[in-house]
This record gives C-alpha cells, structure tokens and sequence, in this order.
C-alpha cells in the first residue's frame, strides 16, 4: 500500500496573517471597486442630491427639538436590550405613532432598517418556507434571505406572473414573498397589487420594504401599502427605515399584532442588540 505523502500547512508569521486584505485590495481598485469615506462639514455649501432626506425633516426644528429633549429626557442611550432595560416610553410612544400612520395592527422599532429586514426574513421563515424575492430587491432583504434557512427563489425583476409560477411550483408548506416598494436601484415602483393577488392565490405571504416609500407614496405619506390597498392586510408585512422621509436613524417592522408578538421573541437582531437610541427615536417622533 502506497502511502499518501502528508502536506504540512506552515503557519504565516503574525506580521503576514492579514496580507490577503491587501491583495484584494489591489484587485477591487483595479476593478474600480474601492470605497472611500469622505467626512463632510455640519453647514455644507454643495448641493446634495445623493442624501436620503427625502422630505428635508433632518434639520427641521421641530425634529432637532425633539432629538435634544428625548436625549436630555432618557439618555444618550437606551443602555440595553429592549427586552432588558432598553425600552422605554418613548420607544412605545413611536410604535404607536407608526403603527397609526401606517395603518396598521402594531409596529417593531429596531436600530436600523437593515436589523429590521434582517428580523423579518429570519424570524418568518424556516426550512419549510420557500422565498421568492424580487431579483433587484435592497441588500438587506438579500442578506435576510441568505441567512433564513428558507429556500429562495430569485424571481424576475416587478413580475408577478413569474411569482405565481414559482409560488406554483413550490414543494414547501409556507411561502413569502419579498420586494421593495420602490427600488433604489432603479427608482420604480413595485406592482404590489398584483403580487399580493399572486400571493394569495397561492396561500403564501407578502413582505414588502418601504424604505422608499414611507413618508412618499400613499395619501398624506402613508406608505406603498396603503397607496395599495394593502395596508391592515392580515397576510401583509412592511418593514421601513426612519433614516429618510422622517431624517431620522431606525427601522420598524408594521403588520398584524401577532407578526410583532413572534418577532419580539424569536428575532435576534430585536432580541440581542440595543434598542434605538432615544434621540434617534424622539427625532422620528417629532418628524412624524
């Protein structure tokens, strides 16, 4: 019997452990890929058209005011896990301010918009559920499906009939549907009618994100959902940013009671990281 020669893996030297960064480094600047962080002044003279502030509202008195007296009020922090010590008052106040505006049973406060999606997609779904997510959907609902341990299904980009064939196809028990409400790929809106009527005929769910659309699209401002008719479904989730139209920092997950109920005690990025700082949250709320 001949024996396999062994291969011995010699350690880098500490010094060299990270000179991998560098390679790929090289390459994403060859490729025209490197990233730079450029620090901008509190008065700018430019006139910014890449901001999120959608409405104008982050330096809006009324939303400055807010930010200062909930800070001054609770803290420069919420000190822990909402389910700990980091809800407070307020954090309650903007749930059901949101949930109101929105049309909706109850509402979730995260961090961020990317906790929220990232909440949604992994407390929602199993191993039993098949996703199908809109081929241009945000980041964060592409990371969130990536680490549900669902089986996803990229549909064609703003096809329902594509949908519905997938949801047809599917072999899974649950199914969810997942798409932005406008895409900040390409600034069109999703057709949210016809992918609920896709979704229900076919028994699944409808999660959509309105990051871009809260505070825009619907009567008042009041979402896609309820531009749709949507808003207040009991098969219907929304999650959206308070990072644009309300020029704001946080997310929220919006739908029926029993939707928040399950997050707020299987979702892990609600469970184990620290509630929206109050400033954050007295902002929103003054915006609303």
């Amino acid at each position: 019997m001949i024996q396999e020669p062994v291969t011995t893996v010699r350690p880098a030297a500490p010094a060299a452990v990270f000179d991998w960064l560098d390679e790929a480094a090289e390459l994403r600047a060859r490729a025209g890929l490197t990233r730079t962080l450029r620090s901008r002044p509190a008065l700018d003279v430019v006139l910014d058209l890449a901001s999120n502030d959608y409405l104008g509202l982050t330096h809006h008195p009324e939303v400055t005011r807010a930010a200062a007296e909930a800070a001054l009020r609770w803290g420069g922090g919420s000190t822990g896990s909402r389910l700990v010590t980091g809800t407070t008052e307020l954090h309650t106040e903007l749930e059901v301010e949101l949930a109101d505006f929105y049309g909706v049973e109850a509402a979730l406060v995260f961090s961020s918009g990317y906790a929220a999606n990232l909440a949604a997609l992994t407390a929602l779904t199993d191993p039993d559920t098949l996703i199908v997510s809109d081929a241009y959907n945000h980041a964060s609902l592409i990371d969130g499906c990536r680490l549900s341990r669902a089986a996803v299904h990229r549909a064609p980009h703003a096809d329902p009939g594509a949908v519905a064939a997938a949801l047809a196809d599917r072999t899974q028990p649950r199914a969810l549907v997942v798409s932005d409400s406008v895409f900040s790929v390409d600034g069109n809106a999703a057709p949210l009618e016809g992918l609920a009527a896709a979704a229900r005929a076919h028994g699944a769910a409808l999660l959509v994100d309105d990051a871009h659309g809260l505070g825009v699209l619907g009567p008042g401002g009041s979402g896609a959902l309820t531009a749709a008719g949507l808003a207040g479904a009991p098969d219907v989730v929304a999650t959206a940013t308070l990072s644009k139209s309300l020029g704001s920092q946080g997310g929220v997950v919006l739908g029926p009671r029993r939707v928040i109920r399950h997050l707020v005690e299987t979702a892990r990025t609600f469970i184990f990281d620290t509630g929206l700082a109050p400033a954050a949250a007295g902002a929103a709320l003054g915006a609303l």
